[in-house]
């Protein structure tokens, strides 16, 4: 016989004005158990994470806590039912020992005044219940991130945690580092907590989760142990496509350039500690390469090296076959590479400035802020990107922020564009518009490449990546597993790749 849930949650929905984040989501925790959430970006997660810990009331449904309803006001309420979080940023205070993080807000006293021996023993014990060997008196923000995650779920376990979520423990962790929380997370579910395990890492999933939990668009669409679905399942659920009754997409790319042709740009053994592995990759003038891999892939973060917003550690890049330097993303401008982000708001628009200021702030910065672009000539510019890219309302002086998303991202690579790159990387330009300025997008990228410009494209719609790309390169767990080219360019191989990295036994 099954036993009872820690923690079930039913009917649960969450909806942010008219955005349905939630629908009727059910969630089921067991004590001695590792569940894994899984969905891609978007699906939901993180909106029930919140939902459990009481960070954002739920419009229906409801949660059970050994059985009884709950109504959390907060974290601190949730906390003190036993439900703690530990999440991707650690959220402790480097400043502080060890032990006084472990047991901050709840120091053992004497006379009124924290008993600091008190609180060095009781951390002691903790940390030795966890077989880690840490001093209590050191300093936390001298320890690398994994171990201060692991200080992060010794705090939640001195609170008496009968459940613990875990939200990308190991997106910044190296192998050894993932192995060490691992074991951790093992000595405590055989200890009978439950463990809530979100991560976009699939090889980690099936490595530590006994059951799993797959929401998509903000639906529940299956509950399953572990052992019962296949990674070619779990991706066909996760992404809403079964590999089976996958058509063929009519392709229409860019003529291929000739492999003789020098590249543009290569990057030969590219990487990133805790990023992505070393990469090689080259991309000819008129070529669109797609970047397809599930969130966490390295996707974007192989992205962002060849643009120099983050600095590599190892490998070499080449523009039109002389090596550069990419330290900074002036550097990748100067090199004729364009960058557009996928968050649109936080690294790409500036919403407090007209689409006029926004179209030519890439060209003012390539020419250093002393030598203004004329008035006239930003007119001039700015009409014909407007009328280029179909911007509405094609108004120069109009907000940014008053803009649709679509607009705001057509505006975005009208930025770009402008400079007339050698190369173009564009991370996600079609997340969250409208069908229509969707296939707008879609066709300016084609006929970037039919003029000469080299794509990178990124997108989470693998039907998109497949539909605009000459070669897609396939990455999982931060690592490249294969490349395809010509008439290998399909659906269900790219699938294939992401669930199995290639490995005919997932």
């Amino acid at each position: 016989m099954e036993q009872a849930p820690l923690v079930e949650m039913t009917g649960i929905s969450v909806a942010f004005g008219p955005v349905q984040a939630l629908e009727s989501v059910d969630l089921r925790l067991y004590p001695g158990e590792v569940h894994a959430l899984m969905g891609e970006n978007g699906a939901g997660k993180s909106t029930l994470i919140k939902a459990l810990t009481g960070v954002h009331p739920v419009d229906a449904g409801e949660i059970r806590v050994l059985g009884e309803p709950v109504a959390f006001t907060g974290p601190a309420a949730a906390q003190a039912a036993g439900i703690s979080t530990v999440y991707q940023e650690v959220n402790l205070c480097p400043n502080l020992s060890v032990a006084e993080n472990l047991l901050l807000g709840r120091e053992p006293r004497r006379a009124g005044r924290i008993d600091w021996r008190g609180v060095r023993r009781r951390a002691a014990e903790v940390l030795a219940g966890l077989h880690l060997d840490l001093d209590p008196a050191s300093q936390l923000g001298a320890h690398p991130i994994a171990l201060q995650q692991l200080v992060a779920i010794a705090r939640a376990v001195e609170v008496d945690a009968r459940v613990l979520v875990l939200d990308e423990p190991t997106s910044s962790l190296d192998a050894g580092e993932v192995a060490e929380l691992f074991r951790v997370v093992r000595r405590l579910r055989g200890k009978g907590v439950a463990i809530l395990f979100v991560s976009h890492f699939i090889e980690q999933v099936y490595e530590i989760s006994d059951r799993m939990t797959v929401l998509r668009n903000g639906r529940r669409v299956g509950e399953h142990r572990t052992s019962e679905i296949s990674r070619v399942q779990l991706v066909s659920a996760m992404v809403g496509r079964e590999l089976e009754v996958l058509e063929r997409l009519d392709r229409a790319p860019a003529e291929p350039a000739a492999d003789a042709a020098p590249p543009v740009v290569a990057a030969a053994g590219l990487g990133r500690r805790g990023a992505v592995a070393p990469v090689d990759l080259a991309v000819r003038a008129g070529e669109v390469v797609g970047l397809a891999g599930l969130l966490g892939s390295g996707r974007t973060e192989l992205a962002r090296l060849l643009f120099g917003a983050d600095r590599a550690d190892t490998g070499e890049v080449t523009v039109g076959g002389r090596p550069v330097r990419l330290r900074t993303p002036r550097a990748a401008i100067d090199a004729g590479i364009a960058f557009s982000s996928e968050d649109r708001k936080a690294e790409g628009v500036v919403a407090d400035l007209s689409v006029r200021d926004n179209i030519v702030l890439a060209m003012q910065a390539s020419r250093g802020w002393t030598r203004r672009i004329p008035r006239r000539r930003q007119d001039e510019l700015t009409r014909r990107w407007i009328e280029l890219l179909d911007i509405r309302p094609a108004d120069p002086d109009a907000l940014l922020r008053n803009l649709s998303g679509g607009n705001q991202q057509k505006v975005l690579l009208a930025r770009w564009l402008i400079t007339q790159p050698r190369l173009l990387i564009l991370d996600e330009p079609t997340r969250g518009i409208d069908v229509g300025a969707k296939a707008q997008i879609q066709e300016l990228v084609a006929e970037q490449a039919r003029q000469g410009t080299a794509v990178v494209f990124i997108s989470a719609e693998l039907d998109e990546v497949v539909r605009l790309s000459d070669r897609v390169l396939v990455l999982r767990d931060r690592r490249p597993v294969a490349e395809l080219a010509g008439e290998d360019v399909e659906l269900d191989r790219v699938m294939e790749l992401i669930a199995t990295g290639g490995d005919a036994r997932a």
